[in-house]
């Protein structure tokens, strides 16, 4: 049981960490021009289900991880409207 959990662990750990080098080179440069808002809405969507489906079945690292993502989310979707061309 633990091999399986531990897989898990590192699994949401990837998924969850994908949009960081996204995040830090568009905090670096200031621009998000080849950022798509669509992208950002359905990822926090899915990923707001399954932190869902991690309440359900009390899974901690289901909920940690799609929190994790979540934050993610919300925060290139922040960066992709403060950093819009005008």
């Amino acid at each position: 049981m633990l091999a399986k959990e531990l897989i898990g662990v590192c699994a949401g750990i990837l998924t969850a960490s994908s949009l960081v080098p996204q995040f830090i080179k568009s905090l670096k440069e200031k621009k998000v021009d080849g950022v798509t808002p669509f992208l950002f809405i359905v990822l926090l969507a899915g990923n707001g289900l399954w932190m869902y489906y991690g309440i359900l079945l009390k899974d901690i690292p289901i909920i940690a991880t799609n929190s994790f993502s979540i934050i993610m989310d919300v925060a290139m979707l922040i960066l992709k409207f403060r950093y819009r061309k005008k």
